[in-house]
């Protein structure tokens, strides 16, 4: 007989239960589907927001580059006005966010400028800070945004200094439209469903893109751009709204149950539609900048902390001969080491092991068929995401050209100087051939008294017997002895000349100003006679020396002082006083040729050191061009001021030895 079924309450508990676990279910999954929605659509924002902001960083980032280029370029060689233009018009046409772009000498004077004309108040005092902040750590720097009114679009700058031989000599500042910036890098299928704004470190709105209107505030998400000195956040707010739960959760379910299935499949569709679509696009980008890399002139090579190289370009490769596959992986020492310069290599290499990396330098790597390529390279620290240091980026570019475009303009301007020596000689061959003509005339009737002495004690000898006429020894000395000194000034005044026009290379050694000035003495003497100039020579006793090329020091005294000579032609004779005067003072060697002439005029003036220009109508235009030159290869400046008695004074420092 079967059991009887027991009467009671526990008879329902099972079906109740399961009941209640049913309704429960019914009632959690609609919850959970809206809660899942809700963190897809959270998540699915945060990846895109990054992506912008990838994106974004990636186009300033370019520009940077370009920036950096053109800055290196401007460090070297000033290049002609229009080609410089033509350069930046470039720049504006490959990236539409650039608004301006202004080129500042070491004194801050606007040097070129293209795009926008420069605000009559100058930069923002946060433009300014970031320039003082971009000088100080010799790095490009953002400032903050600026100029966002209901009207206008926010604007950034970029500050990039730029330095030769370690020297400031100037910045590039580039200016951003923000707003131009988001229009055209943020895809439009993005901007259709996010409404996108760049906020500062107020949370003002700078720049907005919302082509499908105003965001809800319920899918958000804020991502600041990585700019060096600048709060930039990028702020995504979706349009979307929170999934709302069906109205009716017993009828609903019967529907959710029939369409589970489908709705699934259709989610799941979706889903993996979306994802192959963000890969398509990932993949996209990475081909983009695949190419852009491979397409660079530039050679790029990355290495972690321990100096492994973790990435090379395809240009790094044709710099240093190798495959890819040759160099990922290596540790120092590195194949493309020239062999003389090891030790240069690994103490930059020990720097770089302690965090120390030379930011900019110059090197010579090998090739893999023995070939020496001179390169310039900058080190740059990767981070990651969370701004963690990982390893070092260097860009390296071949500077091959440059060199030989140096040691090229080098030989001519050698070249230069000596065919400005040699003018010079000319200039004042007719004073050389009189100045010369004396000591040989004197030398001739010297050597004729004493030939004359011989003949008439020669004579004597012939008499009768016994009259013995002595030779006049003391008058025959005196007569060689004059001849001699006249045959030693002769010598002295050709020797200067040979010494002054002879071809040689450039040469730096401690030079007394004392000794410059004996060196040309004689050659100035000679012009202030013609000209019935007084010439007259003050310099310490105890002046320092100088690292210099004396010759060169020579030529740049004999212009000068054959200039204020010239100069006094006019004047009367009693204020025709030419002087050279030198002084130290703070480490520096000042050497001053002072002239009482008829002084510089101020238009004049302007044009003075310009090469081709010349007051005198027979004149080349090169003689002070070239003083000068000379005198900034020695690290000096050459200087004129007014005479306060009238006439000018023209002054040269160089660093004391």
């Amino acid at each position: 007989m079967p059991r009887p079924v027991p009467e009671g309450p526990w008879r329902w508990l099972v079906p109740v239960l399961l009941v209640l676990l049913f309704l429960l279910v019914l009632l959690w999954l609609p919850w959970q589907a809206r809660q899942m929605e809700s963190n897809e659509r959270q998540e699915q924002l945060i990846a895109d927001t990054l992506w912008v902001e990838q994106t974004l960083r990636f186009e300033l980032a370019r520009s940077e580059e370009v920036l950096a280029t053109l800055g290196a370029d401007l460090a070297v060689e000033t290049p002609p006005s229009a080609m410089l233009q033509a350069r930046l018009a470039q720049m504006f046409k490959n990236g539409h966010e650039l608004q301006r772009v202004v080129w500042f000498d070491a004194a801050g004077a606007v040097r070129a400028v293209h795009g926008l004309e420069m605000p009559a108040a100058g930069l923002t005092e946060s433009s300014r800070e970031a320039a003082a902040m971009s000088r100080t750590t010799r790095a490009g720097r953002y400032s903050d945004p600026y100029g966002a009114t209901a009207l206008m679009h926010g604007l950034i700058d970029f500050h990039l200094p730029l330095y030769h031989n370690k020297q400031y000599i100037g910045s590039l500042v580039a200016t951003y439209n923000l707003q131009t910036l988001l229009d055209e890098n943020v895809p439009w299928w993005f901007a259709q469903d996010n409404a996108l704004a760049l906020l500062d470190r107020d949370d003002r709105m700078v720049a907005q893109r919302a082509a499908g209107g105003p965001g809800r505030g319920v899918y958000t998400h804020k991502r600041a751009l990585d700019l060096p000195g600048s709060s930039i956040v990028l702020s995504t707010d979706s349009v979307k709204g929170a999934p709302k739960l069906l109205p009716n959760l017993l009828v609903g379910s019967v529907i959710v149950l029939a369409l589970g299935l489908v709705l699934s499949l259709a989610a799941l569709w979706r889903h993996i539609a979306r994802t192959i679509a963000a890969e398509n696009a990932l993949r996209q980008q990475m081909a983009f900048r695949t190419a852009m890399e491979d397409s660079l002139l530039t050679g790029l090579r990355a290495r972690d902390l321990q100096g492994r190289v973790t990435y090379v370009n395809p240009a790094f490769c044709r710099l240093v001969g190798l495959p890819a596959e040759d160099l990922l992986g290596k540790t120092p020492p590195m194949p493309y080491w020239a062999p003389e310069a090891i030790d240069e290599y690994e103490q930059r290499f020990r720097k770089v092991l302690a965090g120390q990396a030379t930011p900019q330098f110059e090197t010579v790597f090998q090739r893999s068929d023995g070939v020496r390529v001179p390169v310039l390279v900058f080190e740059a620290p990767l981070l990651d995401t969370h701004g963690r240091h990982t390893g070092w980026m260097s860009s390296i570019l071949d500077i091959t050209d440059r060199k030989r475009a140096e040691e090229i303009y080098r030989q001519q301007q050698e070249k230069l100087e000596t065919s400005a020596r040699l003018a010079t000689m000319g200039e004042i061959s007719s004073m050389l051939a009189h100045e010369l003509n004396q000591p040989l005339a004197a030398i001739s009737s010297y050597t004729a008294g004493a030939l004359n002495v011989l003949a008439r004690a020669g004579d004597a000898t012939g008499v009768a017997a016994g009259a013995q006429a002595p030779l006049d020894a003391g008058m025959l000395k005196r007569a060689l002895e004059q001849a001699n000194t006249q045959a030693r000034r002769a010598g002295e005044i050709i020797r200067s000349v040979h010494e002054f026009v002879k071809k040689r290379e450039p040469r730096r050694e401690r030079v007394a100003i004392q000794q410059v000035v004996d060196g040309i003495r004689s050659l100035v003497e000679l012009q202030a006679r013609q000209s019935y100039v007084t010439l007259q020579v003050d310099i310490p006793p105890g002046l320092p020396p100088v690292l210099a090329d004396r010759v060169l020091l020579e030529q740049v005294l004999l212009n000068l002082t054959r200039n204020a000579i010239e100069a006094m032609q006019g004047s009367a004779p009693e204020r025709r006083v030419l002087a050279i005067a030198a002084r130290v003072g703070a480490g520096q060697v000042a050497v001053s040729v002072i002239d009482n002439g008829h002084g510089i005029p101020p238009e004049v003036a302007e044009r003075l050191f310009s090469p081709f220009f010349s007051t005198k109508a027979e004149g080349m235009g090169m003689g002070l061009s070239i003083c000068r030159t000379a005198i900034e290869f020695h690290g000096g400046t050459l200087t004129h001021a007014d005479n306060p008695g009238g006439g000018t004074v023209f002054t040269f420092t160089l660093q004391a030895a």
